[in-house]
């Protein structure tokens, strides 16, 4: 199983990114999938998720600003990130976790800084 992450960059406060996670050698249809963030010096921290079924959950500290959702024939996990903060910077890694594996991809760094 391979996860791997694109999409980061440096943009500006209330701009918007679309991240994207491309998995192999797993069927994002039939997994729970995640979305975490790390800022430098902090914890790994819970962002999205996207049941089997296809909804959608997410931190309060997102909720409204951020969209995950999957494309099931193209294997890829999305998070749209609009109106993003100072605070959203982060490496943003996606996640899935069928029991009792555990996979993670390598990340893909969102800054935004004005």
């Amino acid at each position: 199983v391979q996860l791997v992450e694109s999409g980061g960059g440096l943009v500006h406060p209330g701009e918007s990114l679309r991240l994207s996670c491309v998995a192999s050698g797993i069927d994002v249809s039939t997994s729970w999938m995640y979305w975490y963030r790390q800022a430098p010096g902090q914890g790994r921290e819970y962002v999205a998720e996207i049941t089997t079924a296809g909804s959608p959950h997410y931190a309060d500290s997102v909720q409204g600003r951020f969209t995950i959702s999957r494309d099931n024939a193209q294997h890829t996990l999305y998070l749209q990130l609009d109106n993003l903060h100072p605070d959203d910077s982060a490496v943003y890694s996606c996640h899935t976790d069928p029991h009792p594996a555990d996979y993670w991809g390598q990340g893909t760094q969102v800054t935004v800084s004005s």
